[in-house]
């Protein structure tokens, strides 16, 4: 198998303390922060709907899904628009806040190891924690997140 074939190109996409990485055919998209029009929840992590595309998309804080504290947007928040894994969204996408731009990177097997999980919450929608060169980035569940929103969004 040739070295490119086991590249992915994938996204970085930075939280307030911890960066998600992802595969780029996830994302649909990535866009400015805007008004969110009414929560409706419970949740305090699901921030609400977005528009974009002319769907109502709905938009969480990928740090409040995980109890941490909701950062506060600014000038540099993006919205970073996902292709829904399944067909429970109605939109068949959703959002996550980011705290700037995400970057392009091609991960291989040469720069990726698996970092022993601490303390795994299976509540939490993280599949795992990597160590890729000098960064630790977290890889997402996002069939579980799928799942949060579609629970927050029915409250």
């Amino acid at each position: 198998m040739s070295e490119t074939s086991q590249e992915l190109y994938s996204l970085l996409i930075p939280l307030a303390e911890k960066r998600l990485l992802v595969p780029r055919a996830c994302v649909a998209e990535v866009v400015g922060f805007s008004a969110l029009e009414g929560n409706g929840s419970d949740f305090a992590w699901y921030l609400g709907g977005m528009r974009w595309d002319g769907r109502l998309v709905p938009t969480v804080s990928f740090e409040g899904c995980c109890g941490e504290r909701i950062p506060e947007t600014g000038r540099r928040s993006r919205v970073v628009i996902f292709h829904a894994t399944g067909n429970a969204l109605p939109e068949r996408f959703f959002g996550i806040v980011s705290q700037g731009f995400p970057q392009l990177v091609r991960v291989n097997p040469g720069v990726l190891r698996k970092e022993p999980d601490q303390k795994k919450n299976a509540n939490l929608p993280i599949l795992c924690q990597l160590k890729m060169v000098n960064e630790y980035p977290l890889v997402p569940d996002l069939e579980k997140l799928e799942a949060m929103i579609l629970d927050a969004a029915g409250t």
